[in-house]
């Protein structure tokens, strides 16, 4: 039978927090292929540039300035935590090695917390509104004829929705810009902390020591001109379409954008079909003019 000290009981959290590290360190991750990882130091972010596609033009004379229209789009951090209690007579009967794995398992549920957050801030984006006041996937993002975000606009799509689809939505990105089709804003990263002492309240009153973890971020929209979104059969002629409509699209004042896309984005429902899509052979008098046209991404939390 072990003896409760604090030595013990601090050499059971360094043991702990090593289960946690590696299992958090060792989990692969999918969320920075589609957001961009903006380091936040206050409680929200007020993203009041998006909508502008910065351009050169040619210096004649005095320099001209274009007013652009204010986005107030913010992004309010959230706070998440995962907490483990054990028993103090597991530590007394030498039984704390069964909380190895649980501690491993929480060192991987904080690894995974961003791909969760950010492909279901993705696959919101039907209904969930973006700097322009549309939702992200929309039939009818206005564009304005001035620069400076004047005049009647025009409504372009970056959503195609086929009636009689029935399965599971798909997504072609542009991830190749600065700013990626979302932000994923870190506040704290995820950090392992312990009430542990002897002497505490719960320990006397229930016998349990307890350790969490904690984090705080929050997922949003950047630029929709780089997210397509379908709901409609995922085929060869319907991902050409995407592509076509995505490098039409213009900004404000008929600006070129010169979006191209990269990266296709499917559930795990329809991988075989993705795959099949971009990586197959086709014969040996035809080759199959999608191979390696767009990256695949197979989201496992899509």
């Amino acid at each position: 039978m072990a003896i409760v000290t604090p030595v013990l009981i601090s050499s059971l959290f360094t043991g702990f927090k090593k289960n946690f590290q590696d299992a958090l360190g060792e989990v692969p991750s999918q969320y920075t292929e589609i957001a961009t990882v903006i380091q936040s130091t206050t409680k929200s972010n007020t993203y009041g540039w998006l909508g502008k596609f910065p351009s050169l033009r040619k210096w004649v004379g005095d320099r001209v300035i274009n007013s652009m229209a204010a986005h107030g789009y913010a992004i309010t951090n959230e706070d998440f935590e995962s907490t483990v209690g054990v028993d103090r007579n597991d530590i007394e009967d030498d039984e704390v090695g069964i909380y190895a794995p649980l501690f491993a398992e929480m060192g991987r549920a904080a690894g995974v917390h961003p791909d969760e957050q950010v492909f279901a801030v993705l696959a919101a984006g039907f209904t969930t509104a973006c700097y322009d006041g549309q939702y992200f996937f929309d039939t009818d993002h206005p564009v304005y004829p001035n620069v400076d975000g004047t005049g009647t606009p025009v409504s372009v799509a970056n959503l195609v929705v086929d009636g009689a689809y029935a399965g599971e939505p798909w997504y072609v990105l542009d991830t190749s810009r600065a700013l990626k089709p979302l932000i994923f804003q870190e506040r704290k990263k995820p950090q392992l902390i312990s009430m542990d002492k002897i002497d505490d309240e719960l320990v006397f009153t229930k016998k349990e020591f307890r350790y969490g973890v904690d984090c705080r971020d929050a997922v949003g929209y950047g630029f929709w001109q780089l997210a397509f979104a379908n709901k409609r059969a995922l085929n060869a002629d319907n991902l050409w379409d995407t592509i076509v409509q995505m490098r039409a699209i213009e900004g404000d004042g008929g600006k070129k954008l010169a979006i191209k896309p990269t990266i296709l984005v499917v559930p795990p429902s329809l991988e075989k079909v993705a795959t099949r899509l971009l990586e197959r052979e086709l014969d040996a008098n035809s080759s199959n003019e999608l191979k390696g046209r767009v990256k695949l991404l197979v989201a496992d939390f899509l």
